[in-house]
């Protein structure tokens, strides 16, 4: 390994991808400092539903995700919700986001996402065997759920048609074995699909527990520290201005998540992010808790059993940079379980979340050089796979910075892609 501790490499965004872009570029030898506008992993990286999901290749844009949209416009309850706002942005966004909604484009996405989906998910099992403890990490697969046949038979074809293209092995339980497999569903559910590769763990217990260990390999973490502009040289970024004064580095990278987007304009990059604002509530597990994570599609929300809780998450609202939390989707999160779970959710210990997940118009992270630049790097827009895609997306982004050759093929997740 070439010592790269003269370099020195400053992180903006103390998510998890930006606490993995530090272990990978830490790993490599750089001196590494992580600057937070906030406080460390409080945003995406906190209240998600903590999936591991190497079967999640299916892009956001599918044929049927426009009709959704459109929809959501005349249902307030809608789980997929778009509202409209007369920003030139968006409105291009939501263009290029209608022209992805086929089945030939969204077969192409999966490709791409398989790709780093199944990099990521073996380089999870690495650090989680050895390096990294006190996750709550489970590998006990992804458990979606059906009400209705013609639900469950829409969803079996595409995990037939990724199983045949791609490899994403899944198998299905027919509604009578499910109380068999799983003791906390209802009785009158037709069924479900299982992907056995999938894993999750606890979020907050992740990040925790990597800063901790980084920190004791010497990478700096940085709370409250905002950035506000960068100085330039022609194209080598040679500091950038923050709330607490210029900070000189020899590389940079942005991964600040939704706001990465606002922010790539200082660079003098477009960057084609929207954020999608999900929620969460965690509570106390149910007295017949599941034992495995679930996903009920039809409507719209997961659900997790840490050893220490129990989350239920959901929604996708394009709402803008909105920062409220609306008591009726809490209680549409709780009433979404409902149909599915046999016992009623605890009301004790419940802690309520929203997040903006960093949404790009085809579902694809962006992960490499800023255009324009010669020392400055993208790792952002993983839209709802940002905790999944953390570990491949660092170990892209340290292989870049070191000019080497990296693990799988970049092109799809690069910049360029937007012209």
């Amino acid at each position: 390994m070439v010592d790269h501790n003269s370099d020195s490499v400053i992180i903006i965004g103390g998510g998890v991808i930006g606490i993995a872009c530090a272990h990978y570029l830490n790993k490599a030898g750089y001196s590494v400092t992580v600057l937070e506008s906030g406080s460390l992993a409080a945003a995406c990286s906190y209240g998600n539903c903590g999936y591991i999901c190497p079967s999640h290749v299916l892009p956001l844009a599918t044929p049927g995700a426009l009709r959704e949209g459109m929809m959501s416009l005349f249902d307030p309850s809608a789980a997929f919700q778009i509202k409209p706002r007369l920003e030139t942005s968006f409105i291009h966004w939501l263009w290029q986001f209608a022209k992805r909604c086929s089945a030939r484009q969204m077969l192409e996405t999966a490709g791409h996402l398989n790709t780093i989906l199944k990099s990521s998910a073996a380089e999870y099992r690495r650090l989680l065997a050895g390096e990294i403890n006190g996750t709550e990490y489970r590998q006990s697969g992804l458990f979606y759920v059906f009400q209705t046949t013609k639900a469950a038979e829409e969803f079996s074809a595409n995990a037939r048609t990724v199983a045949a293209q791609l490899g994403v092995q899944s198998r299905w339980i027919d509604g009578s074995d499910l109380r068999d497999f799983d003791k906390s569903l209802k009785a009158d559910l037709v069924g479900g699909v299982l992907f056995p590769d999938d894993a999750s763990l606890r979020p907050d217990r992740l990040t925790e527990q990597w800063v901790a260990m980084l920190k004791g390999r010497s990478v700096t973490f940085r709370e409250g520290v905002r950035f506000q502009s960068v100085e330039r040289s022609g194209r080598l970024i040679t500091a950038i201005e923050t709330s607490e004064g210029l900070m000189e580095a020899d590389h940079f990278v942005l991964a600040a998540g939704a706001i990465s987007g606002r922010m790539a304009r200082h660079f003098g990059a477009a960057l084609p992010i929207e954020p999608g604002k999900g929620y969460s509530i965690t509570l106390d597990r149910p007295a017949q808790s599941p034992r495995v994570p679930m996903l009920f599609l039809e409507h719209h929300v997961g659900i997790t059993p840490f050893d220490s809780g129990f989350r239920i998450g959901s929604m996708m609202e394009f709402t803008g940079f909105d920062t409220s939390i609306p008591q009726r989707r809490l209680d549409q999160l709780r009433a979404s379980a409902s149909h599915y779970l046999a016992d009623d959710l605890p009301k004790s210990n419940v802690e309520e979340w929203y997040g903006w997940r960093p949404m790009t118009w085809d579902s694809l992270p962006i992960i490499g050089a800023m255009p324009g630049t010669d020392n400055v790097y993208l790792a952002t827009g993983h839209n709802m796979l940002g905790l999944t895609l953390a570990p491949a997306t660092g170990k892209l982004i340290a292989e870049c910075v070191q000019g080497q050759t990296p693990h799988i093929d970049p092109t799809p997740y690069s910049a360029a892609r937007f012209g």
